[in-house]
């Protein structure tokens, strides 16, 4: 992972959820609840997440594989995965966190039944690379999910782009202090392979024995699910 992306996330991590919240106008909550659908997540499954950041996600799948299950939440950011321990707590939830590199997962093979990663495949150096390890991971027959942004098309386009790149920077830099941050994110969401594309991806990490994608509010964010051969 680039020390500069590390250490843009470290900056911001105190101010990451409001921010979010406040920029996506909460729509990220539904958009996490569509990835944990498409994951297939059941009671008793051991689910790894990647980039987990402050551990939404993670949270929502603890919620997903109730006691008998398991969660743990990695990033590769330190300061970012801080104050994740002590959100779960308060919602009374046990999930391990760890700092760990998604292309360099320090965990054996098959060991997971899903691992996900959402908006943060798109900040590693290789997504390939992360893909494979995220497979390598989980046993056959179970899945890799990965939420991401992607690049709207058609009446969204020009009102979002506006947005993305004019807008966010501004709110993002007037709540941080890190207008660079908030340009950013979206600039790499405005580059990253998003729909037909990341499904190659997916397909040249030949990894999968089935890939497909779902369009989240008119192609703003996609959730990718591959099943493992």
């Amino acid at each position: 992972m680039s020390e500069k992306v590390r250490s843009m996330f470290a900056d911001i991590a105190e101010d990451y959820d409001r921010v979010n919240t406040v920029l996506s106008f909460g729509v990220h909550h539904a958009w996490r609840s569509k990835a944990i659908q498409q994951s297939g997540a059941k009671s008793g499954d051991h689910v790894l997440d990647c980039a987990t950041g402050t551990g939404d996600l993670a949270i929502e799948f603890k919620i997903a594989v109730g006691d008998k299950g398991y969660v743990l939440g990695t990033d590769f950011c330190a300061p970012m995965i801080e104050p994740a321990p002590d959100k779960a707590a308060k919602k009374g939830l046990e999930i391990d966190f760890e700092v760990a590199d998604a292309m360099n997962l320090p965990y054996e093979d098959d060991r997971f039944d899903i691992a996900s990663i959402a908006f943060g495949i798109r900040n590693v150096d290789d997504p390939i690379l992360a893909l494979k390890e995220m497979a390598r991971v989980v046993k056959p027959g179970g899945r890799v999910v990965v939420l991401e942004f992607g690049q709207p098309k058609g009446v969204i386009k020009y009102p979002y782009n506006l947005y993305s790149q004019f807008i966010m920077p501004a709110i993002g830099g007037l709540l941080t202090g890190n207008r660079e941050a908030y340009t950013y994110l979206p600039r790499t969401s405005a580059t990253f392979p998003a729909g037909k594309k990341f499904i190659k991806l997916m397909e040249q990490a030949k990894c999968f024995k089935d890939e497909w994608s779902v369009k989240l509010t008119s192609g703003i964010a996609y959730v990718y699910v591959g099943v493992v051969e």
